[in-house]
């Protein structure tokens, strides 16, 4: 099982990711659990000095993927404009029907696809969970804060292609 003890990626460092744009994009469905990882999320830029954070609200987790590639198409026609990282966030809670296996599999695959044809890292903080007992758990609870854990991803990958140059 996943565990935040099992990882270092709280542990930061030093990061270059001074004058960023981060664009969350997040879901209305399960407004409060969503509403809390924007909230930490934010939080945790603000706090390595990101200031540049814009926010996307789209209907659920398969529009995710459209709202990313449709910013990014639109923004990377403009001078200096571009986002360096998106970061999805969502909250998918198994139901009684197989449309939760669907749903996570679109958002999943959407993302990833991203990543492989954007040149900057879409990072995916949508939680794909059995009940809300679990997407609490996953706010702060036992398995750490995941809006937080987006926001280190997303401060890494920026930090990461800024040292390629």
């Amino acid at each position: 099982m996943a565990q935040v003890a099992n990882s270092t990626l709280l542990t930061t460092g030093t990061l270059n990711v001074q004058g960023a744009c981060v664009v969350l994009v997040k879901t209305e469905w399960n407004a409060a659990i969503v509403d809390e990882l924007e909230r930490a999320c934010i939080e945790t830029l603000r706090q390595y000095g990101i200031s540049d954070i814009k926010t996307l609200v789209v209907p659920g987790a398969v529009e995710i993927g459209f709202a990313i590639n449709s910013y990014w198409k639109y923004t990377s026609n403009k001078f200096n404009a571009v986002p360096d990282a998106f970061i999805a966030l969502g909250c998918v809670i198994q139901g009684g029907t197989p449309h939760f296996d669907y749903v996570c599999k679109s958002v999943t695959e959407s993302i990833t696809f991203l990543n492989t044809q954007l040149p900057v890292p879409s990072i995916f903080g949508v939680l794909t969970v059995n009940s809300l007992e679990q997407a609490y758990e996953r706010m702060g609870g036992i398995h750490g804060h995941k809006g937080t854990e987006a926001a280190i991803t997303a401060l890494k990958m920026i930090n990461l292609q800024r040292s390629y140059s």
